[in-house]
């Protein structure tokens, strides 16, 4: 009998030919459409966040739904608010509350980019999904959007039941979203340690900002995110900060010890033709190293951003979404 190993992956899904014709179309037309419009650094944040809500970047115009509800949410500081926007099931009662933190690189976007992903959540995993603004980077570096974060989780497992009649359940993001879930996990550890989340759904994060892992290293795609752009974020997140500095585990959270944290299930979804696949690789190695259940899709051909990608674009925004709903529905 041959010698089995104890970490095993699909090699298949990262092989060229597995990706769809469907896909490397869609991958090709995307990289046609990133060469129209500028960089965020290239006219500043300030002036790309405008342009960006405009449709008068390379990208469209986000699409922002009705059935989004605007709140605002009790931060640290007093006479400052967190705005956050909500979606709850259109058919039936709400099993709990998912809290979701948007991606942008720390200094782009907001809770209002992702309605069609959130209300999808919403709908098919019976949750009231509430998507948390946090300040951005560079006017407001680290530690701001953190804070922002864990204040709005904290408030959650304090006051979800009251307010919305559910408790919080999930908390999950995309990109610097899912970095900052990972770490609004660990602050809850800290200062609700009573409290317990069903899960985490990590969609193509980053956990090592310090000097990044192989893959960004060697991607050569100009496909949504690369290397170049990746470390215009982390100067603006983390100015002037050195390797050693970046390496805090509350900046990069691959560097915490988990194996002294008592971790909940987490889902970790990443394409092949993203420079954060190493990240969702080997973070998601550690995570089930630390003894928590730990659940790795990876889906071939995807870009970074897939996930919340218009429908008909590439099947694999499809087959996550219904990954994440699967992994939430066993979880309820």
């Amino acid at each position: 009998m041959p010698l089995t190993s104890d970490l095993t992956l699909d090699a298949s899904k990262f092989k060229p030919e597995a990706i769809s014709q469907q896909t490397d179309e869609f991958n090709k037309k995307l990289i046609k459409i990133m060469e129209g419009g500028p960089r965020w650094y290239e006219v500043g944040a300030e002036k790309y966040r405008q342009m960006r809500w405009n449709g008068e970047t390379a990208l469209p115009r986000p699409v922002v739904l009705d059935s989004g509800k605007d709140i605002t949410i009790p931060s640290r500081d007093r006479g400052r608010e967190l705005s956050a926007r909500v979606f709850e099931p259109e058919h039936g009662k709400a099993k709990g509350v998912f809290m979701h933190i948007h991606g942008g690189g720390w200094v782009l976007q907001s809770e209002h980019y992702q309605d069609t992903m959130l209300k999808y959540m919403a709908d098919n995993c019976s949750l009231i999904v509430v998507s948390i603004g946090y300040r951005l980077a560079p006017e407001h570096p680290y530690p701001a959007g953190n804070e922002d974060c864990f204040d709005a989780a904290e408030y959650l497992v304090d006051n979800a039941n009251s307010v919305y009649g559910v408790p919080l359940m999930f908390v999950g993001g995309d990109s610097a979203g899912g970095h900052l879930s990972v770490l609004t996990c660990f602050k809850l550890l800290e200062t609700r340690p009573k409290f317990t989340f069903k899960g985490l759904v990590l969609n193509f994060g980053a956990y090592d900002v310090s000097g990044f892992l192989p893959a960004a290293h060697h991607f050569d795609l100009p496909l949504v995110l690369d290397r170049d752009l990746m470390e215009t974020y982390i100067e603006a997140y983390c100015p002037g900060m050195s390797q050693a500095e970046k390496r805090n585990p509350w900046i990069s959270p691959f560097f915490m010890n988990l194996g002294k944290l008592k971790l909940p299930p987490a889902i970790f979804t990443c394409g092949t033709l993203d420079c954060l696949l190493d990240d969702t690789v080997m973070m998601s190695a550690k995570w089930a190293m630390s003894g928590a259940e730990t659940v790795v899709k990876i889906y071939p051909g995807a870009p970074h951003g897939f996930i919340f990608f218009p429908p008909g674009g590439t099947e694999t925004t499809e087959e996550g979404l219904k990954d994440v709903r699967v992994f939430i529905t066993e979880k309820l």
